[in-house]
């Protein structure tokens, strides 16, 4: 018959590997929590940089007004810095850019006919009723459907902004623009799945130390002059 001491001892260490377990597990599943990351395999990754670059030779005015900001760059210079799930915030709203508004020809309609996505009406403000154009401080990635829902894909503080985009097939949609941090402006790139509401959030590894916000929109968007 084993000695308590002998018992006790067994039952010690069971309960310090226990707890070095619990611990190792939770700090994981804590960390998994708080990224909110999805992983990506290499060979999904390659997909979506050559995603980039034929956005990039697709949209020669996007690229030639950044690289006179930061130089010449590529898909391999983007660096993936968040895959997440989306919340869409889905509602009931008809989209309310229509024929003879000044953004209507800068929307960006479904490939399939599937609605429209809007990435300019939430920031920039063109309406009759005002003088002069001019930025909000917030802006929205907005996918308004065929069936007259609204779904609120990605959000942008003043930070920040969505200049431009296009639909890469019909559940994917790549959003270009920059983030404002602390050394500079970075461009971005982020890419939307709409059927899977899983986004992926790419930066440049080249800067700028300065920039005018709107700069891009004032080239992109002829009849308007942002003050």
């Amino acid at each position: 018959m084993r000695s308590p001491k002998i018992i006790f001892t067994y039952l010690a260490i069971f309960g310090i590997a226990f707890l070095v377990f619990f611990s190792c597990d939770s700090k994981e599943k804590q960390e998994a929590e708080h990224s909110g990351d999805i992983l990506v395999d290499e060979e999904e990754l390659s997909r979506n940089r050559a995603q980039i670059d034929a956005a990039l030779a697709q949209n020669e005015l996007w690229y030639s007004h950044w690289s006179s900001e930061v130089g010449m760059f590529e898909a391999s210079h983007f660096e993936l810095t968040m895959t997440d799930s989306i919340d869409p915030m889905e509602m009931p709203e008809k989209n309310p850019i229509l024929k003879g508004d000044p953004l209507y020809p800068y929307q960006f309609p479904h490939p399939e006919g599937n609605g429209t996505m809007d990435i300019y009406s939430s920031k920039v403000e063109a309406h009759e009723s005002i003088d002069s154009p001019y930025l909000n401080p917030d802006a929205e990635v907005i996918w308004y459907r065929q069936d007259g829902m609204k779904e609120r894909l990605l959000f942008m503080g003043p930070s920040g902004m969505f200049e431009d985009g296009m639909w890469l097939n019909e559940s994917e949609f790549l959003v270009l623009g920059y983030f404002q941090g602390i050394s500079g402006y970075r461009p971005m790139t982020w890419l939307i799945n709409v059927e899977t509401h899983v986004l992926k959030q790419f930066q440049l590894a080249k800067e700028s130390e300065s920039y005018v916000p709107q700069s891009y929109i004032n080239s992109k968007i002829k009849p308007l002059d942002l003050v």
